[in-house]
């Protein structure tokens, strides 16, 4: 073999090693679907325990786009904690076959916890939309609102209200001061007027706020650095009006998203947890103002 050939095969054999690296790591850090976007769909229904009583709260983590690994775990974690306290029955599952008309009628509320991706065939979709306008309560936290949900446009237009655009990175994990709105709603009841959270903070394209959404409670954008530092330049991720936490009133249904929850620090803080709960429990309160 001549020397260019070694030369040439040295480089191959360089290359063909940098890119097995980065696959790796890819999978390793749960971005394997974000480079390789998965639309499978689930057909076969999960099994549900047969002493599954109301209320009921259905733990949906599928991730057909990126996978935030620690904070599906910590977010479990803390839900099956709050669960217990409020008196919830909790079902956790990563099958979208749940997503139809008999198993939704079980549960009072639904949960996307850092869901991403095409997750759900157009018939699951409608059972859910179906569910929820009948007066289903839907939760939806962090990667839920990401830029992964595309496919379905009545799920960004109705239970986001606003297309994302990018979170901070270098850091990418900061403490920021969040000050509460709308202190009446049930949601942001025993939440401080204005308090910290360490989270991966989203930003968007605009505030849901101009499609009528409620905003519950909104970030200081001068507490933090609302940064994205790219190898080719940093990005101004700041809104001026830049919710964290908001609701809607579908039909009979109503819906709360809350940008936090990027990782097991996130779901570690009393207040994350405090607003989860809250949120539930007001999707259970037929009495409860706010819709």
């Amino acid at each position: 073999m001549s020397g260019f050939a070694r030369f040439v095969r040295l480089l191959f054999l360089l290359g063909a090693l940098t890119l097995a690296s980065g696959l790796a790591y890819a999978y390793a850090v749960g971005a394997w679907h974000s480079l390789f976007p998965s639309t499978a769909h689930d057909s076969v229904e999960p099994y549900l325990p047969p002493d599954l009583q109301s209320p009921a709260v259905l733990v949906f983590s599928k991730t057909n786009g990126f996978r935030h690994k620690d904070g599906i775990v910590a977010g479990r974690a803390a839900i099956e904690q709050i669960a217990r306290g409020q008196g919830w029955q909790a079902f956790f599952t990563e099958n979208g076959a749940v997503f139809n008309t008999a198993q939704l009628a079980a549960f009072d509320a639904v949960v996307f916890m850092n869901a991403t991706g095409d997750m759900l065939s157009r018939q699951q979709q409608t059972a859910f939309q179906n569910w929820l306008e009948a007066g289903g309560g839907w939760l939806g936290l962090h990667a839920a609102g990401d830029d992964s949900h595309s496919n379905w446009p009545w799920y960004v237009q109705n239970l986001i209200g606003a297309d994302f655009v990018g979170h901070t990175m270098g850091p990418q994990i900061q403490v920021a001061s969040v000050v509460t709105e709308q202190h009446d709603h049930p949601v942001v009841q025993n939440i401080p007027n204005v308090w910290n959270h360490t989270d991966e903070w989203y930003s968007f394209a605009h505030s849901p706020r101009v499609n009528g959404f409620t905003v519950l409670a909104a970030l200081d954008e001068g507490s933090y650095t609302p940064v994205q530092n790219l190898p080719w330049g940093d990005r101004d991720l700041r809104m001026g009006d830049h919710p964290v936490v908001w609701s809607n009133c579908i039909g009979q249904g109503r819906s709360v998203y809350m940008a936090m929850g990027h990782g097991s620090m996130a779901f570690g803080q009393e207040t994350l947890r405090q607003l989860i709960a809250n949120a539930v429990n007001w999707f259970m309160d037929d009495a409860a103002t706010g819709c």
